[in-house]
């Protein structure tokens, strides 16, 4: 492919040409980055029509089937990451399109934010900081809840799961887990103890949740669940937004039951007015998990690997094999 047109999706810090070395693929491709969340599908396939090679950062712009069939000129997705739920992989293999993604990022940024929603919502961060940006000082501010002696509840186990427990364990807090193929033994092993999902739900001070998003966990957490968490207890979610049934935790939410520590959402970016923005009882971060310096050097290093790859017609990490066939 000479001289290829690649765009650049997503870089909502502009900071992408600086995370990574370009140079030598900018010689020999033009790159054009985009930094604003598109309007919707017509000025998302209008502007990418040119391009044969697009860079996607993690879930942030959905690629459906209907986009997908109005880039002619795509032959490679670069994707961040190592899966994804908002690119249709089965589209792009029948279309030829190559899907490369990055290596494995053994980051623990996420476990780290969904430690300081837990710290944020414990200790009604955002309202102590208004009231000092307002001139206050502790008016307004809801009286806080230490964490020492406080059960964690932790849904999935895995590495990030793991590390929020090691924080959890840290600050002196009972740890306890669940997922589906969660062992006692293996939860022991990290110094939690393993209880059913309802107990979880019902005895723990602090939910946080570390569950791959698929078919079988989509609302995995729904009404029942959320009715049956403590009254002010703390529920927080930096994995995917789908885990949760949105309609139950809105009414939760609005009965001031709970409190929540929110970094993933059903639309992103989060809708201007959208109700969630107005309770007082909720912390929100805009998808911030993953988002640190080292992530982000990682993922376009990889992805200039796999273009360049690529290019020299021998794809790498490809994530739909098939379209090799």
């Amino acid at each position: 492919m000479e001289n290829p047109a690649i765009a650049i999706l997503d870089d909502y810090q502009k900071v992408a040409l600086s995370s990574a070395d370009w140079s030598a693929l900018s010689r020999r491709a033009r790159i054009k980055v985009f930094h604003e969340p598109w309007a919707g599908e017509d000025a998302l396939a209008q502007a990418l029509e040119p391009f044969e090679i697009i860079v996607l950062m993690r879930e942030r712009t959905p690629f459906p089937a209907s986009l997908i069939a109005r880039l002619p000129r795509l032959k490679l997705i670069a994707l961040t990451g190592t899966r994804t739920n908002t690119l249709d992989v089965d589209a792009c293999t029948a279309r030829g399109i190559v899907i490369s993604h990055t290596s494995g990022n053994p980051s623990t940024a996420t476990a780290e934010l969904s430690f300081a929603l837990i710290l944020a919502c414990a200790r009604s961060l955002p309202q102590a900081f208004a009231s000092m940006a307002g001139g206050r000082w502790e008016d307004g501010v809801p009286m806080g809840l230490p964490l020492a002696a406080k059960r964690l509840g932790i849904l999935g186990l895995g590495h990030l799961g793991t590390e929020v427990a090691r924080m959890g364990l840290a600050f002196r807090m009972e740890v306890v887990a669940w997922s589906e193929n969660l062992t006692p033994e293996r939860a022991a092993s990290h110094g939690v103890r393993r209880v059913d999902k309802a107990e979880l739900f019902a005895t723990s001070d602090v939910v946080s949740l570390h569950l791959a998003l698929s078919a079988r966990t989509r609302g995995i957490v729904g009404r029942s669940e959320l009715m049956a968490m403590k009254q002010g207890a703390i529920l927080v979610n930096a994995a995917r937004a789908g885990l949760v049934d949105g309609p139950a935790l809105m009414s939760v939410l609005q009965s001031g039951r709970i409190t929540a520590g929110l970094d993933v959402f059903d639309t992103e970016p989060l809708p201007p007015r959208h109700p969630l923005r107005g309770m007082a009882n909720v912390v929100l971060t805009p998808h911030l998990g993953y988002v640190v310096n080292d992530v982000f050097a990682y993922y376009y290093r990889d992805v200039i690997e796999d273009i360049d790859a690529y290019l020299a017609g021998k794809p790498i990490r490809v994530l739909n094999p098939r379209v090799l066939d």
